[in-house]
């Protein structure tokens, strides 16, 4: 009997929350995977009739779309890597006793909504705000510069709302190094350079990788940022997808982009991990 009891104690730890990706994740899922192929309005209602010409026509009509939020969730993750990581490593190794405080200021800006917090940037990046507003006045730009509703405001939108997804898993894998080996490699006569080039990052790399989940794929499909920072020509699929529900009750198309996009980032992701190479992430980050 006790025995038993031991082989069933893995799955009944798992079972909770087995049961809630089920209820929550994979039933949604399914269902919108059958609203998906469906035909017919919001007035006259849905039916399943297999419709596959639904996702033909939906790439097709915004593949701009999501090329766009691709290139925008890349790049923004991009910089979020140039950013977090001077931040995660002074935090680890010169952060001191001060750790726990300057870790909640990374966090702070989380303790106010994400929509509020972009709309404050958005009035600090207005012709009018505190930022151009006195350049223009010095003369340092011209009268028909402005930053809002080009690719650089939602970018900058996007790299200020995720920045601390990247910085939190870098620390953590910071954090994990042991100081002995840094000090190995310098003993070494390892310059500073060759050392974070040879032993720094590589360690850091299960961060480095947890952070870039952590940061593409939402990026890739906000649609926040977009819609408060960005324009016409600055559409992402998150907006045209949250369109499509919403406004034109256009749940087949809706539900079609949204699996698509899923699709697109799993590739994405999928590729990514192969590149870097998530055994050998695995095996650093089981040292």
């Amino acid at each position: 009997m006790n025995r038993v009891k031991r082989q069933l104690a893995p799955y009944l730890l798992v079972l909770p929350g087995g049961i809630w990706l089920l209820i929550f994740f994979a039933v949604p899922m399914f269902a919108m995977l059958s609203l998906s192929l469906q035909e017919g309005d919001i007035v006259h209602g849905y039916r399943f009739t297999g419709h596959w010409q639904t996702y033909t026509d939906a790439i097709s009509a915004y593949q701009t779309q999501i090329v766009r939020s691709l290139i925008y969730g890349a790049i923004a993750t991009v910089v979020l890597i140039v950013l977090a990581f001077p931040v995660a490593y002074w935090i680890a190794f010169y952060g001191g006793r001060r750790k726990p405080t300057y870790l909640f200021l990374v966090l702070l800006p989380f303790f106010v909504s994400f929509v509020l917090r972009t709309i404050s940037w958005k009035q600090i990046l207005t012709d009018e705000g505190p930022l151009l507003s006195p350049l223009r006045d010095a003369g340092v730009i011209g009268q028909s510069f402005h930053i809002l509703g080009t690719p650089f405001a939602v970018i900058a939108g996007l790299v200020y709302n995720f920045l601390p997804f990247m910085v939190l898993p870098i620390y953590v894998a910071l954090e994990r190094i042991d100081p002995r080996v840094v000090e190995a490699a310098r003993d070494l006569y390892a310059d500073p350079a060759t050392a974070f080039r040879k032993v720094i990052f590589p360690l850091a790399l299960p961060g480095v990788f947890a952070g870039v989940l952590m940061t593409f794929v939402p990026a890739s499909s906000d649609y926040v940022n977009s819609e408060v920072l960005g324009s016409s020509e600055t559409t992402m699929i998150g907006q045209v997808i949250q369109a499509q529900f919403l406004d034109n009750s256009d749940y087949p198309t809706a539900s079609a982009l949204s699996f698509v996009l899923m699709f697109v980032l799993l590739i994405g992701v999928f590729t990514y991990a192969r590149m870097l190479g998530t055994e050998d992430v695995m095996k650093v980050a089981a040292r």
